[in-house]
């Protein structure tokens, strides 16, 4: 199985820091972002990673190359100046991806979470999302979740957060597309309704690394 961790973004939220240093490249608790989501890939046996980068791109290259990853063959998909966003990135990527289901990881995210314990897709299915409790600036979640299957939120029942983390395949995009730059949401809520989505919850540590509050936070918990 492959990876593919999205690191293309400005990370707008962040700046000033991601003026100069590139979202995938904060570091938290003394380590780089994309640093935590590489190890944790490598340990659950996912050898084969694609990057996508855009944003600052020469600087998280000359990392990961720099970098003893052992044992990763990791390869880079590079994008315009502007981003394509997940749906665009995802797509990029694709030949380098293959024909089989494959991890996303947003590199922005910092968890616990053991890719070991990601569920597979069951027959047909597109999509598994890893869910997590609403964080407070997310409180009202983006899915439901009902015995495993993924649902649009409704008011009538519980909805959770996307994590950043999910196994999809590779025919979850399909054509045609009105343009290069695109999100991944509206292919995940067709899933959905065609009743192709599973999802599971991740009760763990999880924080999405979004502005300099919630990082300077993270990086105090471990001093």
């Amino acid at each position: 199985m492959k990876a593919l961790i999205f690191a293309a973004g400005k990370g707008e939220r962040l700046r000033p820091i991601t003026d100069h240093t590139p979202k995938p490249l904060v570091k938290v608790q003394g380590k780089p972002l994309i640093q935590y989501h590489i190890e944790a890939l490598l340990e659950a046996g996912i050898n084969d990673l694609v990057i996508n980068v855009s944003w600052l791109k020469d600087s998280i290259i000359a990392f990961i190359n720099s970098a003893n990853f052992n044992g990763a063959n990791i390869q880079f998909s590079i994008e315009p100046d502007e981003p394509l966003e997940t749906g665009g990135g995802m797509l990029k990527a694709l030949p380098l991806l293959g024909d089989e289901p494959f991890i996303v990881v947003n590199a922005d995210v910092f968890t616990d979470f053991d890719f070991k314990q990601l569920n597979p897709l069951t027959p047909n299915n597109k999509v598994n999302l890893v869910l997590v409790n609403n964080p407070v600036h997310n409180s009202s979640g983006d899915f439901g979740l009902q015995q495993g299957n993924l649902q649009l939120k409704t008011e009538n029942h519980p909805a959770f957060t996307y994590a950043g983390i999910g196994l999809y395949s590779p025919d979850i995009l399909t054509p045609p597309f009105a343009t290069e730059r695109f999100s991944v949401v509206p292919y995940i809520k067709q899933a959905i309704k065609a009743q192709l989505a599973q999802g599971q919850l991740h009760s763990g540590q999880w924080h999405d690394v979004g502005t300099p509050d919630r990082l300077n936070e993270l990086n105090q918990q471990g001093c």
